[in-house]
């Protein structure tokens, strides 16, 4: 570490012990540790409020959260410490594009929660994959997209968010990354493991509140030290770094010269980083994939009092989407007028005395932000404003992980597990996973090449449309079938794979070294990409679910949107398997309670796990269902929501053509 630092404490630029000084202050301590206090306070609040001991309790918070904590969460649990990181840093780089990423999640939001969220509702399911197995039948689509859905968790989520919260702590604590890390997982890991989705919810609200107060404080600053709106858009142009040679390296201007199109959001279809056409179709198609069929998203959303606290919450986390292009992207950019020479430099023997990496420091224009504008106890504030950002989205990923492996894959393994072994290893499992985490971050660091946020985007774009395309036509199309779905997904898989392992095979190469990828692979942009892998996955479902026999209406009554009204009873394709697993149930032991000693019951009383209650009669079990799966609303309510959806999209439209 310190033959990286000496020659930068040389030249005078701020180094990371220096900065870690700063930190150490009785305002920035004491906001840390109240701030602290207040999450763990919040979770233990709602893990007490909420039943936590049935499965629907634990995974879906008893279904009963009202609209302004789930959109919270949605919010919350989508912008991780990455967003932070990563959008600040692209924005640095290249520009206010990379805000079109967030803001083409609103018209996603509306679509959510009035055409995909109802049809989840109605067919009853917990997790996605189980919504594929109610609509197809068959065991292969729901196990494949569970494996998948866990690989994209480690892969891309939690690799890339641990990996950006470490460079916060390493920049203002001066700590060893691993010790870092292994801190925050265990905290955040404490009150998932015990306390579930609620507390998982409501421990959102709460960090989303600090969030936004402290970034906003932040752009406040950033602003301010610029000079005002105007000024901002002139100086960025001219943030350009002093030295632009040297490692015997001839760098092109366009390496270190702001974009012409900087404060575009559409950009030249053939020579833009963020083609326009690319932007508005393969951009969508990913984020179809992203906010309609993700199990960490749609999960907030099924576990909304009624529909219209959950078309609410759409709407209430379109409106906070579109605050990052102020919040991170442009203060990103302000930080590159404020530090040119560290988040802009181009020479790799210059980056590396300034950040350790030859590709860029982009990636830490948001932390010197914080480091060097922000007061005593407000600089406190924002680093836990990236740990709490850092933890909800862990902790969503951790809960809905632990949701797929429970209900989608565990109940595979074992038939027969009662519901406290499930709650049991559905705990395990997240310890499992941070264990996983903490082993992946060496090869986050590795490939901290300064890419790893255009990865993000980019291994959404690889792995994403085939299964976009699969749950668009399974709710848009009766005709498809479980053939058709299958193999639509595994060859779109396996097209994804060979672009995404040439990838980082051949390394993406950064402005001065192009890769080395071949051209027919790699040549073609990551959105363009999605679109073509879209269009194949697509004709693949249909035309083999068009070669055999369609699946008759009796089993997709209210699983698919042409039939989603119909009052008829359904006979589930799954429906063998069911009753198999009714029939285990009762012949469930009666287990005497005497056997429980005192240690046994703190750990039942910690976990939530509770004794039996009384079993239901046949008459509460169908109430507690219809209950379950009602989408009715109030029409007062159900007009207040549409006109709401329609002024956000207004104001979607205004903000890209104002800044097209």
């Amino acid at each position: 570490m310190a033959s990286t630092l000496s020659p930068s404490t040389m030249t005078g630029t701020p180094s990371p012990p220096e900065m870690s000084e700063r930190i150490r202050n009785a305002a920035d301590i004491s906001v840390i540790v109240i701030y602290f206090v207040a999450v763990m306070a919040v979770g233990l609040w709602a893990m007490l409020r909420t039943n936590r001991g049935t499965v629907g309790g634990f995974f879906l918070a008893g279904r009963d959260v009202a609209w302004w904590p789930m959109g919270a969460s949605l919010f919350a649990s989508n912008i991780g410490s990455g967003h932070f990181v990563g959008l600040a840093g692209t924005g640095a780089a290249s520009g206010i594009a990379t805000a079109a990423f967030e803001w083409n999640a609103v018209l996603l939001l509306l679509v959510l929660g009035w055409f995909f969220v109802p049809i989840y509702i109605k067919a009853g399911v917990v997790t996605m994959p189980e919504y594929l197995r109610k609509r197809f039948g068959g065991k292969r689509l729901q196990i494949y997209l569970s494996v998948l859905s866990l690989f994209i968790c480690v892969a891309l989520r939690i690799s890339s968010d641990i990996f950006s919260g470490a460079i916060f702590i390493k920049l203002a604590l001066g700590l060893d990354l691993y010790l870092a890390i292994f801190i925050l997982l265990a905290i955040t890991a404490i009150y998932t493991v015990t306390g579930g989705l609620a507390s998982v919810i409501y421990t959102d609200t709460f960090q989303t509140i600090i969030m936004l107060i402290g970034s906003f404080i932040l752009m406040g600053f950033a602003f301010a030290e610029v000079g005002g709106y105007e000024s901002f858009t002139e100086k960025y142009m001219n943030a350009i770094p002093s030295i632009v040679e040297g490692d015997n390296l001839t760098i092109s201007p366009k390496c270190y010269t702001p974009q012409a199109d900087s404060f575009h959001i559409f950009r030249d279809a053939v020579t833009g980083d963020i083609p326009w056409p690319g932007m508005i179709v393969g951009m969508t198609i990913v984020a179809v994939w992203f906010w309609c069929t993700d199990q960490v998203i749609v999960q907030r959303c099924l576990s909304g009092k009624n529909m219209s606290h959950v078309k609410a919450a759409c709407v209430m986390c379109g409106y906070l989407k579109l605050l990052p292009m102020f919040l991170m992207v442009m203060p990103g950019m302000i930080s590159r007028i404020l530090y040119t020479e560290k988040v802009a430099c181009t020479v790799p023997s210059e980056c590396v005395k300034h950040c350790g990496t030859e590709v860029g420091c982009t990636n830490y224009a948001y932390p010197m932000l914080v480091m060097e504008l922000m007061p005593d106890g407000l600089r406190g504030l924002m680093l836990s404003v990236m740990l709490a950002s850092l933890m909800s989205s862990l902790t969503s990923i951790f809960n809905s992980a632990s949701t797929l492996f429970t209900m989608d894959l565990y109940t595979k393994i074992r038939k027969q597990a009662s519901e406290r072994e499930l709650l049991i290893a559905g705990r395990l499992f997240i310890i499992v996973l941070i264990v996983i985490s903490i082993l992946w971050v060496p090869l986050v660091q590795v490939s901290q090449n300064g890419q790893l946020f255009h990865y993000i985007e980019s291994i959404s774009s690889y792995l994403g449309p085939p299964i976009a395309a699969v749950f668009l036509l399974a709710i848009f199309c009766k005709r498809v079938n479980e053939q058709g779905a299958f193999w639509g997904l595994i060859i779109g898989l396996v097209i994804g794979l060979i672009r995404m392992i040439a990838e980082f095979a051949f390394g993406t190469g950064s402005c001065s070294a192009a890769s080395d990828c071949p051209k027919f692979i790699c040549g073609v942009h990551y959105l363009y990409f999605a679109m073509i892998l879209f269009l194949i996955s697509t004709l693949v479902v249909l035309g083999i679910s068009l070669l055999t026999k369609p699946i008759p209406d009796i089993h997709l009554y209210r699983l698919c949107w042409a039939l989603r009204n119909s009052t008829e009873d359904r006979i589930d394709l799954d429906a063998e398997e069911k009753r198999q697993e009714e029939a285990d149930d009762d012949v469930d032991e009666d287990n005497p309670e005497e056997t429980r000693g005192c240690f046994r019951k703190a750990c039942d009383a910690f976990c939530g796990l509770r004794k039996k209650g009384p079993k239901l009669s046949k008459e509460e079990e169908e109430a507690q269902r219809k209950k379950l799966t009602d989408t009715s609303e109030k029409p007062f309510w159900r007009t207040v929501v549409n006109i709401n959806a329609i002024l956000l999209l207004t104001v979607a439209v205004f903000v890209h053509g104002y800044f097209a």
